[in-house]
């Protein structure tokens, strides 16, 4: 259980910060700027939710609550349990990918397919959650990059590129179900 008497620590003062099992780096170290755009997603997504109801805003809950275990993935550098810790470190895992997966297969069955790219838009909901599949595919290509100084959980890379995809089609379900949505018109305004 988290417990958070005191909110300021003046420990990050010098421009370091602790990761998940207390090694001390710098606020802008690569592994730091992940999960910080990890957070930041979240914090999008919570906006998007003020437009959200029933099942749209159940599902976006649930990607929250993930969203906070992909941070706690992404602030731990080892893959293995720490010797003085009474529990192995929270990873992502595969099933949360494949409950993405399962559940874009659902939304875009319902959708007719796309004809031209779409612009982001229409409805309140739509354009948050256009703005959350960017921010995601920003905190993606960050884990990527850490991926190649550092070992990254394969599950939180595969969970971001997944997370963007959903976050698309979700727009489009926002948009009365791609009705509203509003087409990019290549050079329609070079004249």
């Amino acid at each position: 259980m988290v417990v958070l008497n005191k909110i300021y620590t003046k420990t990050g003062d010098a421009g370091e910060t602790a990761l998940g099992n207390g090694a001390r780096v710098a606020k802008h170290a690569m592994r730091v700027t992940a999960y910080g755009t990890a957070d930041e997603l979240n914090a999008f997504l919570g906006v998007a939710r003020l437009a959200a109801t029933g099942d749209a805003d159940t599902a976006l809950s649930r990607i929250q609550n993930d969203l906070f275990d992909l941070g706690a993935d992404l602030c731990r550098r080892d893959m293995e349990k720490d010797a003085d810790s009474e529990y192995p470190p929270l990873r992502m895992t595969d099933a949360q990918v494949t409950r993405l997966e399962a559940e874009i297969d659902a939304m875009n069955g319902n959708l007719e397919p796309l004809r031209s790219f779409i612009l982001p838009g229409g409805s309140t909901l739509s354009a948050h959650l256009h703005v959350c599949r960017t921010v995601a595919r920003r905190a993606e290509r960050l884990a990527v990059e850490l991926a190649t100084m550092e070992a990254v959980n394969p599950a939180a890379v595969k969970y971001l590129n997944r997370l963007s995809d959903w976050f698309f089609v979700a727009a489009r379900i926002a948009n009365d179900g791609g009705k509203d949505d509003v087409l990019w018109v290549p050079g329609a305004n070079r004249d």
